[in-house]
């Protein structure tokens, strides 16, 4: 073993952090008051739900082209071209005139939305030291985090001056994050292709990515937590809480603010432990308590035991996501391009988010909300057992463990 300094997160990396929680921060002033700007063009519950499921959707059908974008054109104008589509959309939502216009314009930012995020993946798995992916993507999600958490307060707030302010704030964020980027990023090495950037890197195809059983395994408990994070966790929790534990919408908030802490306490260790022990045993041991407490949430008889499992199931998606994602960061490496890999990464998330709700939904209306959220469980269990047959990604050399004081040694 070869004692080292503690390895730092590179400049480049902490200005996509910076970004990514000023991203967050403005999709959560619109989130809150979308489905009430929908329905004020007199329009129904479920027409409203359809303006929320645009932006995702859009998401999803566009990835593709996302990812040869990316290998096409290079990390850094894909991620500020795709600020800007979000921003340009989200300032014409804010003028938007009837439902139909506001329908179009908000699925519009879709397509800017996935392509500043496959591209921040890029450049993450392309700068990033790899003794540090765990750490990095852990450091990414918190900022991600703390914006979600942060925006929608900030949201409620300026709704007080008008549905529509949330809107242009929001495209403000961007246009300026867009400018802080484009800024900073512009030295940034393998950020865009040019002259005398040296070799192209190889572009790792989707085929030969599911040749690797730790992608096949990520892209399963990638749609297990759309499924469960982003789509069942927003549509049924408030349903369950009003409909089984007679409780209010703040009951609900509280719960989704409990899944959020939980999340935030794993994600100030998950990443470093991904790191020392390994990408497999973070994602398994997140996948089980993700499945377990999320099936629990259907057996709640009270709103303490709700707040309890909810807070739980968020302790496990802390454990998932850093070790996850710097497993695709494994495969991929640092020195290829591989838009359509984490192209495809992407989308079997948004598929889970929207396939999810739905289906759920179904198991609701027919059986019950326990069913519901068995089987919401049940696909989490599914990921663990394709992740048991998986091949750890973390090199052994790799590894690095805590040493005395703020240093870390690297097994060599």
């Amino acid at each position: 073993m070869v004692r080292s300094p503690r390895i730092p997160i590179p400049r480049e990396i902490k200005v996509l952090i910076a970004a990514a929680f000023l991203i967050a921060l403005g999709f959560g002033l619109v989130a809150p008051v979308l489905p009430q700007f929908a329905q004020s063009f007199n329009v129904g519950v479920a027409a409203s739900s359809v303006v929320v499921s645009a932006f995702a959707f859009t998401r999803l059908v566009f990835a593709p082209a996302g990812g040869v974008l990316l290998e096409k054109l290079g990390e850094r104008p894909v991620y500020v071209m795709g600020l800007l589509i979000v921003a340009l959309s989200t300032a014409a939502c804010a003028f938007a005139e009837n439902y139909w216009q506001l329908l179009i314009f908000r699925g519009l930012g879709g397509i800017g939305s996935t392509m500043f995020t496959i591209s921040a993946m890029a450049l993450i798995i392309r700068l990033a030291p790899p003794a540090i992916r765990g750490r990095i993507s852990g450091a990414y999600a918190s900022s991600f985090l703390l914006g979600n958490i942060g925006g929608p307060l900030l949201g409620g707030l300026l709704a007080g001056f008008g549905l529509r302010v949330p809107f242009l704030a929001y495209a403000a964020a961007l246009l300026v994050t867009a400018v802080f980027v484009a800024v900073m990023l512009r030295d940034a090495k393998g950020a865009r292709p040019g002259p005398d950037a040296g070799p192209a890197p190889v572009n790792l195809t989707v085929r030969e990515a599911l040749s690797d059983s730790a992608y096949r395994a990520a892209l399963v408990s990638s749609f297990a937590n759309g499924w469960s994070s982003f789509g069942v966790r927003n549509s049924l929790l408030p349903l369950f809480a009003a409909a089984v534990l007679s409780a209010g919408p703040e009951i609900a908030g509280i719960s989704l603010t409990a899944f959020a802490a939980g999340t935030a306490l794993a994600l100030t260790f998950s990443g470093r432990l991904a790191d020392s022990w390994g990408r497999k045993p973070l994602v398994i041991t997140g996948l089980a308590i993700n499945a377990a407490a999320t099936a629990a949430i259907g057996f709640s008889g009270s709103v303490a035991v709700f707040l309890i499992v909810s807070g739980i199931a968020g302790i496990g998606t802390g454990l998932l996501n850093p070790a996850q994602q710097a497993a695709v960061a494994d495969v991929v490496g640092s020195g290829r391009s591989g838009g359509k890999v984490l192209a495809a990464f992407q989308m079997s998330s948004d598929t889970g988010a929207i396939i999810g709700p739905i289906l759920a939904g179904v198991l609701a209306d027919r059986f019950g909300y326990t069913w519901a959220f068995a089987l919401t469980g049940a696909i989490a269990a599914v990921a663990l057992l394709v992740w048991l047959g998986a091949r750890e990604s973390l090199a052994p050399q790799m590894r690095v463990k805590r040493a005395r004081g703020t240093r870390t040694t690297i097994e060599e």
